[in-house]
Parts: C-alpha cells; sequence; structure tokens
C-alpha cells in the first residue's frame, strides 16, 4: 500500500505558564492512501494534537509531516490554506454548520473557497446531500434539523471536493448509539467507495472497530497498533 502520510520523529510541547507540557514525544507513524484508521485514547492522551499537526492547524516543536510529499511542517499559513483547500476534509464533533445558511449552502463553502461556480457547486451538493439521504432537506437550516441530520450534512461537506484525506475529530460525540452506528457506516462506506484516507480521532472503542488499524495514544506516545479485520475482531 503507498503511504500517503509520513510522521518522523513529531514531538509538541506546550508551555503553560513557566512550565513544559509535553503532548507528543517522539511519534513515527504512517498511514496508506485509502486506509481508515484510528486515533484512539483517553482526554489528553495527544490524539486531537496529533490530528492537528497533520491538518497542519498546529507546528509541531520537532519532526516532521509529510502528506503526499509535502512537508506540511515547513508550509506557512497561506500555502496551508490551499493545501487544506485541495487534499483536506474534515468531520467536526460539533458539526460546524454556519446557520445561516441552508444544507446545500453549507455542503457547497468547500467549492465556493475553490472558486467553483454556483450552478456546478450547487449540483455537487445535491448530490452530496441525496448520497447521505438528505435529499429533503437541501433547503433547511441547522435549526432545522436534528443533530444526526446536522451531522450528515457536516460529512457531506467533508466529502463534497473529493479530498484525499478526510479527517473526523469525534465524529459522533453528540449522537446517540444508533444514530452514531448511522453515521459511522455512512463515513466509512463513502471513504472506501472512492479510496480515501480517513483518520478518526475518538475515546469510544465501538468506534475504533470501524477502521482498518487502530492507533493507541497514551501519554503522547503510541502504546501499540492493532489491525482490525473485516469481522470486528482485533489482531496485533
Amino acid at each position: 500500500m503507498e503511504n500517503i502520510i509520513e510522521i518522523k520523529g513529531i514531538r509538541k510541547v506546550y508551555r503553560v505558564g513557566s512550565e513544559k507540557v509535553v503532548a507528543l514525544d517522539n511519534i513515527d507513524l504512517s498511514i496508506g492512501k485509502g486506509e481508515i484508521c484510528c486515533l484512539l485514547g483517553t482526554s489528553g492522551s495527544g490524539k486531537s494534537t496529533l490530528l492537528n499537526l497533520m491538518a497542519g492547524l498546529e507546528k509541531p516543536s520537532r519532526g516532521e509531516i509529510i502528506i503526499k510529499n509535502i512537508h506540511v511542517e515547513k508550509l506557512d499559513e497561506k500555502r496551508l490554506v490551499l493545501f487544506r483547500q485541495k487534499y483536506i476534509g474534515f468531520v467536526f464533533q460539533s458539526y460546524n454548520l454556519l446557520p445561516s445558511l441552508t444544507a446545500l449552502e453549507n455542503v457547497g463553502l468547500p467549492l465556493a473557497f475553490k472558486g467553483i461556480p454556483r450552478r456546478i457547486r450547487d449540483k455537487k451538493s445535491k448530490q452530496m446531500l441525496h448520497s447521505v439521504g438528505l435529499t429533503s432537506h437541501n433547503n433547511r437550516k441547522p435549526s432545522q434539523m436534528s443533530g444526526g441530520q446536522q451531522q450528515r450534512v457536516g460529512i457531506a461537506r467533508a466529502f463534497v471536493g473529493n479530498p484525499e484525506i478526510v479527517f473526523a475529530d469525534e465524529p459522533t460525540g453528540n449522537l446517540d448509539s444508533k444514530t452514531t452506528s448511522e453515521v459511522m457506516n455512512l463515513i466509512t462506506d463513502i471513504a472506501r467507495k472512492s479510496n480515501q484516507t480517513l483518520i478518526i480521532v475518538t475515546h469510544d472503542t465501538n468506534i475504533a472497530k470501524y477502521a482498518d488499524r487502530i492507533i493507541h495514544i497514551l501519554d503522547g506516545n503510541i502504546e501499540k497498533i492493532e489491525a482490525v479485520t473485516p469481522l470486528g475482531a482485533i489482531t496485533n
């Protein structure tokens, strides 16, 4: 499998007053193209920090993050914005929909940022809303939808531009168990059909079982990596 992400010797240290807090310590990790990986750990383990570093939302204190042969840690903010527009999609725990926009408009935002004409982005957005089961919700605003429906809009927005990598940070944290299962099946099915790399951050072992590999993060280090079989059994 071709690697799309290479992490080499990553360390992240935060200053809290006069203290230094080590969030990540010497992380090495490779993620293949089309692979579904889960970063699993408790609150404060460093899993969200690792995702933020891969997405270029934070800079490492030391080490390399190479995505599509691009050194993300060396990009300035302007190039990071273009990098994310071209290659990255995001699914957030809190949905992050703009309340004043309809579902169709929210889904089309990544395309609007790329300068794609409205007629084309509306067509693509309608197709994505149909694929997540919200054909009749095009003109509804977030306040007119349930949490599960809002997260489906968030998924449609993440995938509408056909990004090669999608980061999902606690994507079901605000959902009930039935909706959680529906959302996870939806995210993983879309990613697998398009051979997209999906990286999920969670503290929930049940969510982790949707991945091909589980990367256990503990105290800023990779504790272990497990492979998940199609039946959900886990092997070292």
